[in-house]
């Protein structure tokens, strides 16, 4: 090694030496990743495991002037000075003596004379700026905005955050439930009813109600997946922190997230994703593999419970990608098959019998459903929808975006032309390394995927996809397709941290102007898809009827409230009303997936049993015309609301088209009486089964 070429290399990470199981080096890829081919893309012979469980082997910043790891490094002072560890104060620069003699001064930059614990609060600081800076037009009023468009979803999360309440205080049986629904009830395990997220909001749920606790939730969800995949990136794969800070913003904020943001927290809640991944690739050079198969079963647990589709995402994605890496380096799977088998079947025992009986609910109990329902299944991208800017951003354009997704909350792709074109660029300049070379396969891969059944082009189909060979496979059947466009959004945010990480690393005489370069590049790429705050609408509130509990006079413990029109798809105040209860009273109807007829085992639908009145009431609150009716349809809805042990019939003042609605219920059921803000029908003579 020439001295030129050791003053190119930067540093070892003072924790490299520490000795300890859980320290890495700052820049070394975990597990099957360590080692410099990882980084040149050049064939080794299988490295002998370390002493720790993570390869503490420093990967070269640059893959040009990368050396063999077992040379020792020369006294000269590197160009780049090691991070400081946790807590550890920086330390400083050995001052240039300059050419006329006066006396040299300490140039570091400020950034880098802060702690590292210091870096990752400001870091976090900012996602979380930004995170409140999406979700700023809902916190200004919580219960009375809602994100325009579709309403549904908020209703059902607020929904089952009560049913967490309830869980806690009461010890109601979490994976099913007859307050909505009732009497058939809803399958929560089939439902994503977040009790990972749910449970700890309860404090939060019972003091300002589950509309706080749902916007909160989005809030850390951006902030927190961020963050979590900065401190993964900083501490694993890069050692730049605007390297770590950019791949992090952008795994938090990119298009699809925000797309998400509006109406699925528990699908923006991915703050365990980075460790998951992390752990994956610490198995295939564990020293300790049962121990980190343990570690790994409780993340894949927990994350089972808020989002079993993203945690098959995860699954696919480590799987894709560590088989790209073993096509290109056969070599490795030597010394990566004993630790990472031992550990994938410790986790994959653990797991199992931790998420045997919910996985049995969700799979066999009652109102079990299989396969997703068709108005979702075939959900997929168009091609143009990788390069057009998401609804939610800067240079968003809702109207332009209408037949590029299958709705404005499906948005799983739009990176917009430029971040298209810079990623496509990073993969051809880094693509000796062969992470970036895995990486590719594995965002192409899922990118492809998520085009669907049919593959597109500006709305006009071209061709079959081959997702429509994969849709009925065992668990992919419930995918929604365009969702795999999450993963590709992952990789080009690790693409984008190892593309920092180089530029930052040159060694050209004029270094100044490459990091400027490489900053305008970033610019250029991540400000027409910068996240704006997301579109809300007014939503009506929760009547009085309901907080003042004046609903108690007339509502059992067996009987249901029943919101007119019935709670369903379109219709989902109901489901708010009971929530801000915490779930005190029953409903028939709400939005969720349950098997069609309310059979256990057919294929899913959204909504329960269909009701006919409960169409019909729907159909006036949206028209405002009143039907002709007859006495055999005032049978059947006296025969539904026996169905449903109705107690009172609750029909809001303001509801939309209120009028025609209360002389469609009168007509079925006779004269109601206004109370505080609602009209109310006392039907406990119609439906006493003891009459």
């Amino acid at each position: 090694m020439t001295p030129a070429e050791s003053r190119a290399l930067p540093a070892p990470h003072p924790e490299a030496a520490a000795g300890s199981d859980e320290m890495v080096s700052y820049r070394t890829p975990v597990g099957l990743l360590a080692g410099p081919a990882a980084l040149t893309g050049t064939s080794t012979a299988p490295v002998a495991a370390p002493d720790t469980t993570e390869a503490t082997l420093a990967a070269p910043a640059d893959a040009a002037t990368a050396a063999p790891t077992e040379a020792p490094a020369p006294t000269e002072a590197p160009a780049e000075p090691a991070v400081p560890a946790e807590g550890a104060p920086a330390p400083t620069e050995a001052p240039v003596e300059p050419a006329d003699g006066t006396p040299a001064v300490p140039t570091r930059a400020w950034w880098r004379r802060w702690t590292r614990r210091r870096q990752h609060l400001a870091v976090g600081g900012l996602f979380l700026l930004a995170a409140l800076w999406v979700t700023s037009r809902i916190w200004l009023d919580p219960s009375g905005r809602v994100a325009s468009l579709y309403t549904g979803d908020p209703a059902q999360v607020q929904f089952f955050l009560a049913h967490s309440v309830r869980v806690v205080l009461h010890g109601e049986y979490p994976f099913y439930t007859e307050q909505f629904n009732y009497p058939d009830g809803v399958n929560l395990m089939a439902n994503t009813a977040v009790l990972a997220l749910g449970i700890p909001m309860v404090p939060v749920t019972l003091l300002f109600g589950p509309a706080v606790s749902f916007v909160l939730l989005v809030t850390l969800g951006l902030a927190g997946t961020a963050m979590a995949w900065y401190l993964m990136l900083s501490r694993h794969l890069v050692r730049t922190p605007l390297a770590a800070a950019v791949g992090g913003w952008f795994c938090g904020f990119s298009p699809a997230m925000l797309s998400h943001a509006s109406w699925h927290p528990n699908i923006i809640s991915q703050f365990l994703l980075p460790f998951i991944v992390w752990r994956v690739l610490v198995l295939t050079r564990s020293r300790r593999p049962v121990r980190d198969g343990v570690v790994l079963a409780l993340l894949v647990t927990a994350q089972a419970f808020i989002n079993e589709e993203i945690l098959l995402f995860t699954a696919l994605a480590c799987g894709v990608f560590l088989l790209a890496v073993l096509v290109q380096e056969p070599a490795r799977w030597r010394t990566a098959w004993r630790p990472l088998g031992a550990g994938v079947v410790t986790c994959g025992l653990l797991a199992g019998a931790l998420l045997a009986y919910p996985l049995y609910v969700q799979f066999a109990g009652p109102m079990a459903y299989h396969g997703l329902s068709d108005a979702v299944k075939d959900y997929g991208n168009d091609i143009a929808a990788f390069f057009a800017p998401g609804s939610p951003t800067l240079g968003g354009n809702q109207r332009a975006n209408i037949n590029l997704a299958p709705n404005y909350s499906e948005e799983n792709a739009f990176f917009g032309w430029s971040l298209s074109l810079l990623a496509i660029g990073i993969v051809v300049w880094l693509r000796r390394e062969l992470i970036v070379r895995a990486l590719a396969a594995t965002g192409l891969l899922f990118a492809v995927l998520s085009l669907g059944e049919r593959v597109s082009w500006w709305d006009r189909e071209l061709v079959s996809g081959p997702w429509q060979w994969l849709v009925h496979l065992p668990l992919l059947d419930a995918v929604v397709p365009t969702r795999f466009g999450l993963i590709t959004s992952v990789v080009i945010g690790l693409l984008l941290a190892l593309a920092v990480e180089r530029a930052w690393a040159l060694r050209p005489a004029d270094r100044r102007t490459v990091r400027v370069l490489t900053a305008a590049g970033l610019a250029f790429a991540l400000l027409p898809i910068a996240p704006m705050p997301l579109r809300m609408v007014g939503r009506p509130p929760v009547p009085d009827f309901i907080t003042a509990d004046r609903w108690r006079a007339y509502v059992g413990p067996d009987q249901t409230l029943v919101p007119i029109p019935v709670p369903s798809m379109g219709n989902t105040h109901g489901m708010r009303w009971a929530a801000a209860t915490n779930l005190d009273f029953k409903i028939p109807g709400g939005y969720f997936l349950a098997p069609r007829n309310g059979n256990t085992g057919d294929a899913g639908r959204f909504g329960g049993r269909p009701s006919g009145v409960g169409q019909m009431l729907e159909e006036v609150a949206t028209t405002g015309r009143t039907p002709k009716l007859d006495d055999r349809q005032r049978r059947r809805f006296t025969d539904e609301l026996r169905h449903w042990r109705a107690a009172i019939l609750v029909l809001p003042v303001r509801q939309q088209n209120a009028e025609p609605l209360r002389r469609t219920v009168e007509e079925l059921v006779g004269p109601g009486r206004q109370e505080l803000d609602v009209w109310v029908w006392d039907v406990r003579a119609l439906t006493d089964r003891s009459v």
